[in-house]
This record gives structure tokens, sequence and C-alpha cells, in this order.
């Protein structure tokens, strides 16, 4: 059990950092077209992530209320974030208030905050496994390895951008990385106290939903749609919606 546990613990971690290590594949400067593609596939996998790995199980755990109350939470505590935070939107100069350091950092946080209550769910499923309620370990671990299949674009869709804004692989790398880190914390934290997370897991689960949403719809779609060649971006989000639903559906 306790080499399985520590499995369950890491494996999300690990699809985070394979998917961040994408970066080490990428040129010094990304194509515009490209740029938009990626743009748009992020956009994508953020949205199918947030219906199926985050609203549909807050209301299967909750209800539909507990969904909304926590969808809202989570748009306005990111438009909070982005009001608080003006000078993210100063880097840059003459080419206007948004930049790459604003989408690139309001990403990173919507991914991070989206893989706390995925690392959440794993500690839900493990404690179960642990306690013998009817969760096998065999089960748990299914879980924990469909949600890291699932960390794989969602690490590469912050690595990426990080890159293109000017940071080293290394360092894009790292973040991307990092943003995975929290999962086994959340886990960890259920296990320690799940009387206690386990009620609130709709709430945190939808938070995290509004939050990613926010993020496309502020930061992702008004840039990919800029100039020219917009329908590459829209065909990116379609391949970025259909992959992070089928692995929903197939791995979840």
């Amino acid at each position: 059990m306790n080499t399985g546990l520590i499995i369950g613990l890491l494996l999300p971690l690990a699809g985070t950092m394979l998917g961040s290590a994408l970066v080490f594949f990428m040129k010094k400067e990304i194509n515009p077209l490209l740029q938009k593609a990626l743009l748009g596939f992020a956009s994508g996998v953020m949205v199918a992530a947030s219906v199926w790995s985050l609203l549909i199980p807050a209301m299967d755990m909750g209800n539909i209320w507990q969904a909304t109350f926590g969808l809202f939470l989570g748009f306005a505590f990111l438009l909070l974030i982005d009001h608080v935070t003006p000078h993210l939107h100063l880097v840059g100069g003459p080419e206007g208030p948004r930049s790459h350091l604003s989408k690139t950092a309001m990403l990173s946080l919507a991914v991070t905050i989206h893989n706390l209550p995925e690392g959440m769910a794993v500690g839900v499923a493990l404690a179960g496994a642990m306690v013998g309620n009817g969760i096998s370990i065999s089960a748990a671990l299914a879980l924990a390895l469909g949600i890291a299949i699932q960390n794989i674009p969602e690490g590469a869709i912050i690595s990426m951008p990080l890159k293109a804004a000017g940071n080293s692989k290394g360092k894009s790398f790292l973040i991307g990385s990092l943003s995975g880190a929290v999962e086994p914390v959340g886990a960890i934290l259920v296990i320690l106290l799940a009387s206690v997370f386990t009620p609130l897991m709709p709430y945190f689960l939808s938070f995290a939903a509004g939050a990613m949403l926010y993020v496309v719809i502020e930061e992702l779609i008004p840039e990919a749609s800029e100039g020219s060649h917009s329908n590459i971006s829209t065909i990116g989000f379609a391949v970025g919606f259909a992959l992070m639903m089928v692995m929903d559906v197939v791995f979840g």
C-alpha cells in the first residue's frame, strides 16, 4: 500500500513535468501561425478540462448550486487578481496594455489552481483505498494515471508560452513543472484531513473551472483572434478541446 500511495501521489506531477519538458524541443522563435495554433489549442484544452475534469465531477459530488457558486467564485478571484496586479499588464510599453507576461502569468496561475483540486481528488481516492471503503488501490492509481495523462498538454501550455515570452527553456520547464507540484500537496492534505476537505470538493473543483475559463476568455482567445489567420487558432481550439475531451472520458 505504501508503494502504491507514493506512486499515486507522484503520477500527476510526473505528467505535468513530461508536458513541460516538451519546451526543450522548441526552436528559438515560434512561427506566428504556430503560436496562434498553440493559443487555440491551449484554449480548447482548458475549456474541455473545465467541463469534464472539474464542473461535471463537482456536480456529481455535490449539486448544481454548489458548482455554480464555485464557478462564479473562480471568475471573481481571477478578476480580483487581474485588478490588483495592473503592473502585469504594463510590461512591453508601446505594444499596448496586454503583454506576454500578463498572459503567461495568468495562465500559470489558472492551471496551478486547476491542479490543486485534481490532486485533492486523487487524495480522496487514495484515502478511500487506505481505509477500505470500497475503493481499491488499483482504482485510485487508475485515476492518478488518468490525471497524469491529462496533465501532459497542460504542462506544455505553460512552458511553451513562457519560452515564447523570452524565458530560458530551463526556467520555462521549471515553472511549468511547479504548476503540478500542488497536486501531491492537495492529495496529502485530503489524506490527512479527509473529513474536512472532502465535503468542500464541489466548491474546489468548480472554483478551478471558473479560474481557467476566465483566462481563456480574458487572455487566450483575444490574442489568438488578433490579426489575420484567426481560423488557425479556431482549428487549434477544436483539436485541443477534442483531445482533452477524449482523455477525460477515456482515462477519467
